[in-house]
């Protein structure tokens, strides 16, 4: 099941990269595709301070009302805090699916227990994940972050949580300048907060080897009941605010065998800035979830040398909690 509503539309700054154009490009192609919308409800304050507190909740909604920015890269207008509320409750809708694809916006993977920045507002994954395990919707949640950009946010929430693992590939430098591979969690989380840190330049080889290599064999001994991925598109190569060298086909390989996995998922977007290969983008996940038509090409697992290496160093930094 696919969610949006146009009001996602409403959280809008011209000349900004998080804009509504991205979304619109979406759904344009979507909808040529004739495929169908389920409209989302919003959040409710309970669900957002699960994750958030109160402070922050409060000051996304004075913010709002006084059409203020966070800071040069988070802005808000007076339908921000009401969009943003709806963007969290659009993925607690996705998770009543067995395959879903939360088309939110704006997205969340930055934002933290108490701050919003990097052009998110709320966690929406990081509300839904919790929400997931609170109203025992599963025991045990996944979550894959295959934004560009690290998501210190969800990181930061889930630290000292082993019901909820939190995994990001990611391209290092980058912003915001953290998930380094010595972070994996602390008290009973250890182990349980996973990064893959990879170099500007990385291509579908390498993040589909570095994908095999570490995410299959920790999910699959995790046994997640529910698998939320922070769904960024900028790691394609027409993308202008990263390095990665991706193509659409890695992201249909990706969903392809989260579907053939056969756990529940629900996709949500996060970043991805050029508004054609977002639209493209999204389409090839949807395609294996939804048996849409798509011509995938077979890649040859051959990682540079620098990510055989660094796929070593995330191997033997987490050998205490999971077998490789």
């Amino acid at each position: 099941m696919i969610i949006y509503s146009p009001t996602y539309l409403k959280h809008h700054l011209g000349g900004h990269p998080e804009n509504k154009y991205r979304l619109e490009a979406i759904i344009e192609l979507l909808m040529k595709k004739n495929l169908k919308f389920v409209e989302p409800v919003k959040a409710s304050e309970e669900d957002i301070l699960r994750v958030h507190s109160l402070q922050h909740y409060l000051n996304i909604k004075k913010l709002s009302e006084q059409e203020r920015s966070v800071d040069a890269d988070t802005y808000l207008n007076k339908n921000s805090f009401e969009v943003a509320l709806l963007a969290a409750g659009g993925v607690i809708k996705g998770i009543d699916y067995k395959r879903s694809f939360a088309l939110v916006r704006p997205p969340g993977h930055h934002a933290t227990i108490d701050k919003a920045m990097g052009f998110c507002l709320f966690n929406n994954v990081a509300v839904a994940s919790a929400y997931a395990i609170e109203k025992k919707i599963a025991k045990r949640v996944f979550i894959l972050d295959i934004d560009v950009h690290h998501g210190n946010g969800t990181e930061q929430i889930f630290y000292s949580r082993n019901d909820i693992l939190y995994l990001s590939l990611h391209q290092h430098p980058l912003f915001p300048g953290t998930g380094y591979i010595a972070n994996t969690g602390e008290g009973i989380g250890e182990g349980y907060n996973i990064n893959i840190p990879m170099p500007p330049g990385t291509d579908d080889s390498s993040y589909l080897y570095a994908f095999e290599t570490i995410v299959v064999p920790v999910m699959k001994q995790v046994k997640p009941e529910l698998v939320v991925v922070s769904a960024g598109y900028d790691g394609h190569a027409l993308d202008p605010l990263a390095n990665f060298m991706l193509t659409e086909q890695t992201y249909f390989k990706i969903a392809k065998f989260l579907k053939e996995y056969g756990v529940r998922v629900t996709f949500v977007l996060e970043g991805g800035y050029n508004p054609d290969a977002l639209a493209y983008s999204v389409y090839s996940t949807l395609s294996p979830l939804f048996n849409l038509d798509f011509n995938e090409i077979e890649i040859e697992r051959k990682p540079s040398n620098e990510t055989h290496n660094i796929m070593e160093k995330v191997k033997n930094q987490l050998s205490t909690w999971w077998d490789f």
